[in-house]
């Protein structure tokens, strides 16, 4: 089957080049969202975005093609009448080529849209070769104490290149404790995929892929999580027909764990994200 591992990197490469997107999801209104979260914003004339002072802008809408990230809404499971918000804060004044700016996080009483958390999350909106493609919520079942669950922010991001693909994706943990929202887990990289080749065919690749899960084991109050990371490696060569042919590697399985330490949870070194 010459379907290749490196086909694919090389494909979401391509993929990554298209501009970067961030669906409104469970937005509703999302004008209001933002008017209410920020009363001092001003609308623009087209009613696509707001402006705060003195040059950061806030996208509603995204015309086809248009380099820019808007708001990011889901509703939370684990609390149905809330409403997770993330609001890039762009940098409007910097090269239209490259994102800089910040997202705050907001937790949002669904009825009356009025924000009970806020979060601001300094650089997170900033890149350059290796661009942001896509922001999203995870609010799978963390579920890191009796009464605390925490929900994630994906951020993935991508390069160019052909020869040196690279792409990750990083994931933050964020949980209410008491009436404050804060950072338990910063950055740890929960896909990934690289590596070197000649654009025609001989090469080198990697990827990875982490799955959470949380354990019974706890520290400071907070359950371990348990991550397995699996590595997937492929060699493509030449054939003797000149046909392009993969030669993947034996996959290999790691195992960590991840423990509180009473501030956040401590990521490995061969975890940390290399992104914002």
């Amino acid at each position: 089957m010459r379907i290749l591992l490196h086909t694919l990197f090389l494909g979401l490469a391509a993929a990554s080049l298209s501009p970067a997107r961030a669906a409104a999801g469970d937005c509703g209104d999302a004008a209001a969202l933002v008017q209410q979260a920020y009363p001092k914003a001003r609308k623009s004339a087209d009613g696509a975005s707001f402006t705060l002072e003195p040059h950061t802008s806030v996208a509603l809408t995204l015309p086809e093609g248009d380099n820019s990230f808007g708001l990011v809404c889901k509703i939370w499971p684990a609390h149905d009448d809330l409403l997770l918000v993330a609001v890039p804060l762009i940098d409007s004044a910097n090269s239209d080529h490259q994102h800089v700016g910040d997202i705050e996080l907001l937790v949002v009483d669904r009825k009356s849209l009025q924000v009970r958390q806020r979060l601001l999350q300094p650089g997170l909106m900033t890149d350059d070769a290796i661009a942001i493609r896509k922001v999203e919520f995870d609010t799978g079942r963390y579920g890191l104490a009796p009464n605390v669950t925490a929900f994630g922010l994906r951020i993935e991001m991508a390069n160019h290149s052909q020869p040196n693909p690279f792409g990750e994706t990083d994931l933050r943990l964020y949980a209410l404790a008491g009436n404050v929202l804060r950072v338990v887990l910063d950055g740890l990289a929960v896909a990934g995929n690289g590596g070197e080749s000649d654009t025609n065919c001989a090469g080198f690749f990697h990827s990875s892929e982490v799955s959470l899960a949380m354990s019974p084991v706890s520290h400071h109050g907070y359950h371990d999580i348990t991550v397995v990371e699996r590595r997937d490696t492929d060699e493509p060569s030449l054939d003797n027909k000149g046909e392009c042919q993969s030669h993947p590697g034996k996959s290999v399985n790691r195992t960590y764990r991840l423990r509180y330490d009473g501030s956040r949870y401590q990521v490995p070194a061969a975890l940390k994200a290399l992104g914002p």
